[in-house]
C-alpha cells in the first residue's frame, strides 16, 4: 500500500459513510494485516517501510468503517536533526497501531512497551522485530534503568523512542500519574524532547481483552505533535509544558 508524504504536516480523513458494524468490519480487517505482517517479521523480512504500510493499513481500515482522523505538527517531527524522544499520553490501543505510519516517513522509531505486548499471540513478531525497550510495570525503578539503559542504546543507534508515561491507558488525562520517565531518558542521552498528544477512544478499551474494545467512529481521532524542546536543568519545566500541551489540546478536543 503507497504511503502518502505530509508536506505540511497535517492530514486530515475525508468523511466517509459510518460502517452499522464498525467493530466487527474494523476487527476482521486488523487481524488480517497482522497475520500478514506477523508472517513476515516471523521469517525476519519486516522492516521499517514495512511496518509503516501496515500501520497505513490499519488507518485505512479505520476510515472505511467512518473514523475520521485530524494530524497535526508533522513537521516538527522533520525539524529535529537526529534521534527524539516522543512523549505523549496513552488513551488506547489505537495510536500504537497508527504512529509508525505518522514516524517512519521522518525517522526510525520503536516504542517502550509493557512486556504482555511482547508476550501477545501473532502480534509479538511485529512488535518484537522493531526492537522496543521492553518494561514490567511491575517495579518502577527497575523500568527507570532498563528506560535509561536500552533507551539511551537505541537513540545512540539513532532510533527514536515513543514513551507513554501513563501507568495505564485511560481517557481522563491526570498529571499525577504522568511520570517524568521520558524527560530523564531525553536528558541523559542529551537528545530533544517531542509532546504529543492525542485522542484516541474511538478505538475504546475493552472489558474483558483490554486492548480491544469498541470502535466508535463518531469520537474524531486526533494526534498533534508539538515543536521540540530541550531539556535543561532538572527538566521539570519541560515536563510542566508538556502536560500543559496536553491537558489544552484534550479541552479543544472536548475531554
Amino acid at each position: 500500500m503507497t504511503v502518502p508524504q505530509f508536506p505540511d504536516g497535517i492530514y486530515k480523513s475525508h468523511p466517509q459513510p459510518i460502517n452499522p458494524f464498525p467493530s466487527f468490519s474494523f476487527y476482521w480487517r486488523m487481524a488480517e494485516i497482522v497475520i500478514r505482517a506477523s508472517i513476515k517479521a516471523r521469517w525476519r523480512h519486516y522492516d521499517y517501510e514495512d511496518w509503516r504500510s501496515s500501520s497505513w493499513e490499519i488507518v485505512k481500515a479505520l476510515e472505511k468503517v467512518g473514523c475520521q482522523l485530524d494530524i497535526r505538527g508533522l513537521d516538527h517531527l522533520a525539524a529535529v536533526d537526529g534521534p527524539c524522544v516522543i512523549i505523549g499520553n496513552h488513551m488506547s490501543t489505537l495510536e500504537t497501531f497508527v504512529l509508525p505510519s505518522l514516524l517512519v516517513p521522518y525517522r526510525k522509531s520503536t516504542f517502550v512497551v509493557k512486556q504482555s505486548l511482547i508476550d501477545y499471540p501473532v502480534f509479538k513478531h511485529v512488535m518484537v522485530s522493531r526492537n522496543p525497550v521492553v518494561v514490567g510495570r511491575s517495579n518502577p525503578r527497575e523500568d527507570l534503568k532498563i528506560v535509561l539503559e536500552e533507551g539511551c542504546k537505541r537513540l545512540a543507534d539513532g532510533i527514536s523512542l515513543v514513551v507513554f508515561p501513563q501507568t495505564t491507558r485511560t481517557t481522563c488525562f491526570d498529571p499525577e500519574q504522568f511520570n517524568s520517565i521520558g524527560i530523564k531518558l531525553a536528558k541523559r542521552a542529551q537528545v530533544p524532547v517531542i509532546p504529543l498528544a492525542l485522542r484516541s477512544d474511538a478505538w475504546g478499551n475493552g472489558q474483558r481483552i483490554k486492548d480491544f474494545g469498541v470502535i466508535n467512529p463518531t469520537s474524531q481521532i486526533h494526534f498533534e505533535f508539538a515543536p521540540p524542546l530541550e531539556i535543561n536543568g532538572n527538566g521539570q519545566q519541560e515536563h510542566q509544558a508538556i502536560m500543559s500541551f496536553i491537558q489544552s489540546r484534550l479541552k479543544d478536543w472536548g475531554l
